[in-house]
Parts: C-alpha cells; structure tokens; sequence
C-alpha cells in the first residue's frame, strides 16, 4: 500500500534509536529516546496558497530530516512505522 500525503505533509519513516550510550551503557527499549530523525518517504503537493497555487517543499523523498520529538502522527503500514508530519515540523535536513 502506497501513502500519499496531501498539501504539506511527508510521510518519514523514523530511524532507530541509539542502542547504546556514549559511556558503552546498553539501554532498555523502555529507557530509549523517541527518534527525532528519519527518511523522507513521500510527500505531499505544497500547500496551497490564497492565490489557488501550491507552494513548493523544502524537502524531497529520500532526505533526511530532523523533526520535533512530539511532532506528527504515528501509522503503521504492513508492520512498519511511519510518521506524517507537516513540512514545518521539520527542524532540518542532514546532508
């Protein structure tokens, strides 16, 4: 099944978490970080603009982004977890 988000939307697929601290400490899945970057999947057309013309994204599919750790709504397609979050949710791209 293909996602297509609608107007500013893009659909990330959430990379994982660190397993592990810094000082080599393994970390339960309970005492894991939510992951706040991730891999654009899709995305939407732009949002639409007063004017009837979409503004174009700032992100393609295959960046990969920084987003807010709360940001989006969380789905899951054929056993994978996506989030679909607005452009604006997005902090940054990793380049």
């Amino acid at each position: 099944m293909a996602i297509r988000p609608l107007d500013d939307r893009v659909v990330v697929e959430p990379l994982e978490a660190e397993e592990t601290t810094k000082g080599g400490i393994v970390l339960p899945d309970s005492a894991k970080e939510k992951p706040t970057k991730g891999k654009i999947i899709s995305v939407g057309e732009g949002r639409l603009l007063d004017n009837g013309q979409r503004a174009a994204l700032l992100v393609k599919k295959g960046d990969q982004v920084l987003y807010g750790k709360y940001a989006g709504t969380e789905i899951t397609v054929s056993g994978k977890e996506y989030l679909i979050i607005k452009e604006s949710d997005i902090l940054a791209k990793i380049d």
